[in-house]
C-alpha cells in the first residue's frame, strides 16, 4: 500500500492543524492505520491508530484529548486533526500502515507501510 501525506506546515501554540493521509487501496479491517511522529533528535513515537473498520482508535497519552483520528467513507483517506497544539508536537509526522497495537499503543517496529513525512512546527 502507498501512502501520501499531507497538511502539514507551521502553527502557533494552541492552533491547530489537520494531517491526511491518502492510501493507494481501500482501508479494510484488519489493516490499521496511524500516525508516528518523530522530534529532532528523537526515536520515532506512535501518535494515533485506528482500525480499518474504524471500530477503534487508540492514542499515545501525550496527545489524548487533543488529537483526532478518523476515516473517510471513501476509504482511501485517514485524517489527524491536531488542536491545542504545544511546542512539544513539533516533529515530523509518518502516516503509516498494518501495524499492530499492543496496550493501545502502535508497534512501531512492525509497521508494514510508511508514507513520507510532513513537517510539523509549533511556535510560542
Amino acid at each position: 500500500v502507498q501512502l501520501q501525506a499531507s497538511g502539514g506546515g507551521l502553527a502557533q501554540a494552541g492552533g491547530s492543524i489537520t494531517l491526511v493521509c491518502t492510501t493507494s487501496l481501500r482501508i479494510v479491517a484488519p489493516y490499521r492505520m496511524g500516525w508516528f511522529r518523530q522530534a529532532p533528535g528523537g526515536e520515532r513515537e506512535f501518535v494515533a491508530a485506528i482500525a480499518g473498520d474504524e471500530s477503534a482508535t487508540y492514542y499515545a497519552d501525550s496527545v489524548k484529548g487533543r488529537f483526532t483520528i478518523s476515516g473517510d467513507k471513501s476509504k482511501y483517506k485517514v485524517s489527524l486533526q491536531m488542536r491545542d497544539l504545544k511546542r512539544e508536537d513539533t516533529a515530523i509526522y509518518y502516516c503509516a500502515g498494518g501495524f499492530p497495537v499492543h496496550s493501545g499503543i502502535g508497534d512501531v517496529q512492525q509497521v508494514k507501510d510508511w508514507g513520507q513525512g510532513t513537517l510539523v512546527t509549533v511556535s510560542s
